[in-house]
């Protein structure tokens, strides 16, 4: 059987991890098991574990519907994130469509970083680039409901699901504006700029992950020249957006990616800067003051 249809049998969830399991190890998926798994919790509602404690239990056969659709979708290396439509960012619950970059874990730390640069500031005014799904924003709001925060984007589809996410939380303090910050400025100033830029270089694009390039929005991962343009504009404009003592906050990328950016910012007289480490401990987040 190629993939788990609906028949006459019944399947339990224990026969569909095991089945699922040789499948996805057949066709080469580094952790078969972890793949049905993911998949099962989100058809189910289930957390990992109640997979376990129910294992004996019947799968309705419209489910088994779905995870059979899931199933080939992912065999075809989409993300898992798009096959069922959500995903999890600083504990809570995103949906998401290829119009939108998947949210990393490593990208928390911007939410950190911010939330500990303006635990001290009333009312804070905020300018996320390149919102997205509305991730970072939405998470800001969640715990700082008297932020302003401007949220800009070139897509006008990644903002339509950045406004289904901000209404499914309920945050009001966020305004979703189409903008393409290359060319153009948001309007206000702000005491923080955070953004998870463009930042691989054209060159890399040839070497990423297949889920990643055949699936996520090209012009979310790469600016098309050297993975620099977003910052090398920020260190342009910083001054005319931010408040005094204001900050950037900016995700970089890995291996020789932190030291361009650095020396970037350092080229053009900033000397307020640092690195933080993400979960991975990468130096991964740079934070420029004014």
């Amino acid at each position: 059987m190629e993939v788990a249809k609906e028949s006459k049998r019944d399947w339990s969830i224990i026969d569909l991890i095991k089945w699922g399991e040789g499948y996805f190890n057949k066709n080469n998926f580094d952790s078969p098991k972890q793949e049905i798994e993911w998949l099962l919790c989100d058809l189910l509602d289930y957390k990992r574990v109640d997979l376990y404690l129910n294992f004996e239990e019947i799968v309705p056969k419209n489910k088994l519907s779905t995870l059979n659709k899931w199933v080939k979708k992912r065999i075809k290396r989409m993300p898992l994130q798009y096959i069922t439509g959500s995903t999890e960012f600083y504990g809570n619950k995103f949906f998401l469509n290829e119009n939108v970059l998947i949210p990393r874990q490593e990208t928390e730390r911007l939410v950190d970083i911010c939330l500990k640069s303006i635990n001290k500031l009333s009312a804070p005014k905020i300018l996320e680039i390149g919102t997205g799904s509305g991730c970072i924003s939405i998470s800001i709001a969640l715990i700082r409901s008297d932020a302003k925060i401007l949220s800009i984007d070139i897509s006008q589809n990644a903002l339509k699901k950045a406004i289904i996410n901000s209404d499914y939380h309920q945050t009001r303090n966020i305004s979703f504006v189409e903008l393409d910050f290359l060319k153009e400025l948001p309007k206000g100033h702000f005491d923080i700029i955070i953004s998870n830029p463009p930042y691989i270089s054209s060159g890399e694009m040839k070497n990423i992950m297949t889920d990643v390039k055949d699936y996520e929005p090209e012009i979310a991962l790469t600016d098309f020249m050297d993975g620099l343009q977003f910052y090398e504009r920020l260190s342009i404009v910083a001054p005319k957006l931010l408040n005094q003592e204001g900050s950037l906050i900016l995700e970089v990328g890995s291996k020789d990616h932190p030291d361009k950016v650095l020396k970037l910012f350092k080229s053009k007289g900033y000397n307020k800067i640092e690195l933080f480490p993400d979960y991975n401990n990468d130096q991964r987040v740079l934070k420029v003051r004014i």
